[in-house]
């Protein structure tokens, strides 16, 4: 095993502890299933995170069992067989051989094993560590490899007596990232800002947004990202007040604001990064206003960034501040809504910031892990404290549909400033810090062109 691997062995060994402490069994870990695009032509795969995260292995058609009864641990990889012929067609392929020796298991098996070797494997076993409901086909499969198990029953032989949704484990597991995950979240954020400059520089009206689109692919691409982490939002204009806008396609005029919400895949971990700048180069007096109350929101929620702090602190910061603004611009009406604290109990400044302040990233955008503590305090189960290691966004926004009694120079303008942020022992750091963000930085960089 290479020593690039050993941040996966320790993993799964980690995994088989707490299975061992629930009791032991066994646990099934299946890739992403290839899937077809039209006719036979197939999506880019992209393995499964659970999979990827417990055996950096990137191949299609590969399932991994973990064994965990008493003194016996073992971690076996199913995988395609070695093909020279299917090689020449569909690239390098390991082999169970090469894998077992380059990914540290302790046996491999090929794909095509699975019928005859699971019924064993599964015999004896106290519990089934699994999460069903994801995988259609596997799940039916399990259901036949059960029943090959039930019909040894006069030998004695037994099935798992319980099953364990396996993503309890591996969601907490995942949330708090090691030094090699940190590492390749910097790069990504890293080439992600990179990509959001460039787009800044190229920016002019009279573009499309796709051709802002192609520079964030162009330097992701161009910097060894293998994709975008999701797809990328580039929104000029009434569009930036669309949260999930994702056409375009419209051409982009003088005196919009673009709103770009992109960031790109590196070896498997996400970034995700907004920001929102002037086509012409040049923040209006009323865009400088509203993208500097959303700059102080973010910054109400980064003060709040550091181990101890409620998860929700951040929000509840951010709402502060830009709802103090909504008064004070009057985009809300203060004789309608009442005072500071009145219009954040009725959450009238909702019509302008509808979205929460963040959420985890790491191989998943939008990454696992529970955003509330097990226990609960009267009805509710509070929102967890944060703590070194985890990874999430800062994200504000605010975004202004023409409304009646609303302020018309703030019409169509859609807002949203978003960092990925590591707690650390001591506070937080920002990934995504190098990315161009105050007006003075963005209107600088754009006068680069």
């Amino acid at each position: 095993m290479s020593e690039s691997m050993n941040a996966y062995f320790q993993r799964r060994q980690q995994l088989l502890a707490q299975m061992q402490a629930h009791g032991g069994g066994i646990a099934i870990v299946p890739t992403a299933q290839e899937m077809t695009r039209n006719s036979d032509n197939t999506f880019p795969f992209r393995h499964d995170s659970y999979f990827y995260y417990l055996s950096g292995f990137t191949e299609p058609e590969a399932l991994i069992v973990l064994i965990a009864n008493g003194s016996e641990q073992r971690s076996i990889l199913f995988c395609r067989e070695k093909d020279l012929e299917r090689e020449i067609w569909d690239g390098f392929r390991y082999g169970p051989a090469a894998a077992q020796a380059q990914f540290g298991f302790d046996a491999a098996y090929p794909i095509e094993a699975l019928a005859s070797e699971m019924p064993t494997l599964l015999a004896d076993s106290k519990t089934l560590f699994h999460s069903s409901g994801t995988d259609a086909q596997l799940d039916t499969q399990l259901q036949h490899w059960m029943e090959a198990v039930r019909a040894k029953a006069r030998s004695g032989v037994t099935v798992p007596g319980k099953t364990l949704d396996l993503r309890q484990l591996l969601d907490e597991m995942r949330l708090f990232k090691d030094a090699s995950e940190i590492a390749l979240m910097q790069s990504a954020a890293n080439i992600s800002g990179a990509a959001h400059a460039r787009a800044m520089r190229s920016a002019r009206p009279e573009m499309h947004e796709y051709e802002l689109e192609a520079e964030l692919l162009h330097e992701f691409r161009r910097q060894g990202s293998q994709a975008p982490a999701y797809g990328s939002i580039v929104a000029a204009g009434a569009n930036a007040c669309i949260l999930h806008y994702q056409s375009n396609a419209a051409r982009i005029k003088d005196g919009d604001l673009i709103l770009i919400d992109a960031g790109c895949e590196f070896d498997s971990y996400a970034s995700d990064i907004t920001r929102t700048f002037p086509a012409n180069g040049k923040f209006s007096p009323a865009q400088k206003t509203l993208y500097e109350l959303v700059l102080t929101a973010q910054a109400a929620a980064l003060a709040c960034a550091r181990p101890g702090a409620g998860y929700m602190e951040g929000h509840h910061a951010a709402v502060r501040v830009l709802t103090q603004g909504m008064l004070e611009t009057g985009l809300l009406d203060k004789n309608q809504v009442g005072s500071l604290d009145d219009a954040i109990a009725s959450m009238a400044y909702r019509q302008f910031y509808m979205h929460g302040t963040g959420h985890w990233i790491g191989l998943d955008v939008h990454d696992v892990g529970d955003y509330r503590e097990t226990h609960k305090v009267g009805n509710e189960r509070p929102y967890r404290k944060l703590e070194a290691g985890m990874v999430f966004t800062i994200e504000p926004g605010i975004y202004v549909r023409p409304a009646e009694a609303v302020p018309e120079q703030y019409w169509n303008l859609g807002i949203r400033i978003e960092d990925d942020i590591l707690i650390t022992p001591e506070g937080h750091l920002n990934l995504s810090r190098d990315t161009p963000k105050t007006v003075a930085e963005i209107e600088a960089l754009m006068q680069t062109k």
